[in-house]
């Protein structure tokens, strides 16, 4: 049974590391005052963040085409027995249920493409590619790895701690009001993404007490809700940034000795799909299952 991934540019890989693991990604679509780009296909992270800091520039994300994502998923099935196609959690964009309604009613696709929501993104979403992959050396079908990875879609807790509340303001997650109040306070928001959308979990005033905050709050998830998990040797934390590496790269260090018993993964930039509503300097931590 030949089986290929093929997840979305939401998870953090490259396309050449994807490449080099044997999977495919589907690019997501960025809109620049209405143009089309695509990450690693004209844009890249840093020509993204110079348009996103700009005020006379309007920049979203946009869904796959899925005409696009059909004619993808036909020429691989030429090679291929199935499909596991793993994109954005359907809580932050609707294309999780647009393609896998797809998958489960035309017909050269069903038992064939098995399009998950397991409600990840970015670092999250990357663990359960890697759990794929690893589920597949052990000879499991594409329809058993996505039973797997249904089950544990929710054992996953993100925490973002944002820099500045310009980007929520843009994205009419903040009035004007409050998003000023805020500024004056030098109010830092740590967000949260418990698997749908991105929502409010505490304000600080430092990065240093948002760092803090971070750590109290995973270290709550994995004394509580992951408790078994973790005892098993079935956790996993990591971190990711917007254009913030050096810090990420310290907070890694907290984050180790805060878990010593955990197993860290990764630290990567953040999603762009994310990046767009926290802005630049944004440092985020997870704790997710790992098969």
């Amino acid at each position: 049974m030949k089986i290929k991934i093929v997840t979305d540019s939401n998870c953090g890989y490259t396309v050449d590391e994807a490449d080099a693991l044997g999977i495919e990604i589907q690019p997501t679509p960025i809109l620049i005052d209405g143009e089309q780009y695509f990450q690693e296909e004209g844009l890249t992270q840093d020509k993204f963040y110079e348009y996103l800091k700009s005020d006379s520039v309007k920049v979203s994300t946009s869904q796959p085409n899925p005409y696009d994502v059909a004619e993808r998923w036909r020429r691989i099935l030429k090679e291929y027995d199935q499909i596991l196609y793993m994109p954005l959690s359907s809580g932050l964009s609707e294309t999780a249920l647009v393609i896998k309604h797809m998958a489960e009613t035309e017909q050269e696709f069903i038992g064939k493409v098995y399009a998950l929501d397991n409600h990840r993104v970015s670092i999250t979403q990357k663990q359960a590619v890697v759990d794929a992959l690893n589920m597949i050396k052990d000879g499991k079908n594409a329809k058993q790895i996505y039973d797997l990875l249904t089950e544990t879609a929710h054992t996953s807790s993100i925490y973002i701690a944002v820099n500045t509340l310009k980007y929520l303001k843009k994205g009419g997650r903040l009035t004007p009001a409050a998003a000023a109040i805020g500024t004056l306070l030098k109010i830092k928001p740590v967000l949260q993404i418990q698997g749908e959308r991105l929502d409010k979990y505490a304000q600080v005033r430092k990065m240093s007490d948002a760092r803090a905050t971070i750590i109290s709050a995973i270290k709550n998830d994995l004394e509580t809700r992951f408790k078994d998990e973790r005892q098993a040797g079935k956790m996993t934390v990591c971190i990711a940034h917007t254009q913030c590496l050096e810090e990420a790269l310290s907070f890694k260090d907290e984050i180790i000795a805060a878990f010593p018993d955990v197993e860290f993964t990764f630290v990567d930039p953040l999603s762009l799909s994310v990046a767009v509503h926290i802005g630049p300097g944004a440092l985020a931590a997870a704790c997710v299952i790992k098969y």
